[in-house]
C-alpha cells in the first residue's frame, strides 16, 4: 500500500512538472510568434525596408533629380525636373524647382538644407515619395522611398524555422587583455569599412560545443551580425542580425537566435547592410529564426 501511494504521488509530481513546463513552453512560443508579427509590421511600415525605391550617391556639387532620364539621379516617378541636390562640405541643401510640390512635415518648401552631419537628416515628400540623406564613410547617398511600392502590397510574410529553445542559449563575456583594442572591424555591402567599438567575445554552446561571436553595441543593446554554414541554403547568404540585452554584472546575456532575422539588403538592393566580420562565421547550422527573405 505504501509503494502505491509514493507511485501516485511521484504521478501527481511528474504530471504537474509537465503541465508547467507545457505551459512555460507554450508561453515562450507566443512571446516568439508575437515578435514576428511585430517584425513583419516593422517592414511593411512607412520607416520599414520594404517600400525602398532608390539608392543615389552625391557628388560633390550640384545634384539634378525627378523623374527624367536626364537627371543626375532619376526617379522612379513623381515630376520630370523637381530641383537639385546640392553637396559642399559635408552639408546638402534641396533647391525644389518652380511649379514642383515638395514637403517638409506637411509646409511646402523651396530651399532647405536638409543633411549636416551633426544633425538629424530632413526627410522630404512629393506624392507618394518620401527621401533623404544618408553617409556613409566619407559618401553621402540619397535614400528614396516609394510609399506606393508594390514589395509592400505583395509582402506574403518570411519563413522561419519551428520556435526551439535549444536555440535560445546563455552567452558569458570572455576576459580580454587590458590593451584590447575593443574595435570590430565591419564592412557593409558598399564595400564601406569602419571600425565599431565592441564589449569582446561572447562564448555560449551549442550541442555541447563552444561558439562565440563579437558584438557591436546599438544604444544599451548588444547587436550581433554573423553568418552560419546555413547561409545560402536555407537562410540568407549574407548572414543574419540579432539583437540581445547588455550582458549582466557577471557579464552574462541571453542570445535567442529564434529571433535572428533578415538583413534590410533580403528585401531591396537600395539598403546598405553590414556583413559578418570573420570573426562572426559560425562553422555550425543555426537552424533558427528567419529563413531566406520570403519578400517575393
Amino acid at each position: 500500500m505504501k509503494i502505491i501511494f509514493i507511485t501516485l504521488l511521484l504521478f501527481a509530481a511528474v504530471n504537474i512538472f509537465s503541465q508547467t513546463s507545457s505551459s512555460i513552453d507554450s508561453r515562450y512560443i507566443a512571446e516568439i510568434q508575437q515578435w514576428r508579427l511585430e517584425r513583419a509590421a516593422d517592414l511593411k511600415s512607412e520607416d520599414g525596408w520594404l517600400n525602398l525605391a532608390g539608392l543615389f550617391r552625391l557628388k560633390e556639387g550640384k545634384n539634378t533629380f525627378g523623374s527624367n532620364k536626364n537627371n543626375d539621379l532619376v526617379f522612379p516617378k513623381g515630376s520630370d525636373f523637381m530641383g537639385n541636390l546640392i553637396l559642399e562640405n559635408g552639408e546638402v541643401r534641396v533647391e525644389i524647382s518652380k511649379n514642383v510640390a515638395v514637403y517638409h512635415k506637411n509646409t511646402e518648401i523651396k530651399n532647405l538644407k536638409i543633411f549636416s552631419e551633426n544633425e538629424k537628416p530632413v526627410v522630404l515628400q512629393h506624392q507618394s515619395l518620401r527621401w533623404f540623406v544618408i553617409q556613409r564613410g566619407d559618401r553621402h547617398y540619397l535614400r528614396l522611398r516609394d510609399l506606393e511600392s508594390a514589395n509592400v502590397t505583395q509582402f506574403k510574410g518570411i519563413e522561419t524555422f519551428p520556435v526551439d529553445k535549444k536555440w535560445r542559449v546563455e552567452a558569458e563575456l570572455m576576459p580580454v587583455p587590458p590593451d584590447y583594442d575593443r574595435k570590430l572591424q565591419v564592412t557593409d555591402v558598399i564595400g564601406t569599412t569602419s571600425l565599431q567599438p565592441t564589449p569582446g567575445p561572447f562564448v555560449f554552446e551549442i550541442d555541447g560545443r563552444s561558439y562565440w561571436l563579437y558584438p557591436t553595441w546599438a544604444g544599451e543593446q548588444l547587436f550581433f551580425v554573423f553568418g552560419d554554414a546555413t547561409n545560402g541554403d536555407t537562410t540568407y547568404g549574407a548572414g543574419r542580425f540579432l539583437y540581445a540585452a547588455k550582458p549582466d554584472a557577471n557579464g552574462k546575456t541571453i542570445l535567442d537566435f529564434n529571433k535572428a532575422y533578415n538583413p534590410p539588403c533580403a528585401f531591396t538592393a537600395f539598403a546598405t547592410c553590414p556583413l559578418p566580420s570573420k570573426e562572426n562565421r559560425l562553422p555550425v547550422e543555426v537552424n533558427a529564426g528567419e529563413k531566406n527573405d520570403g519578400a517575393h
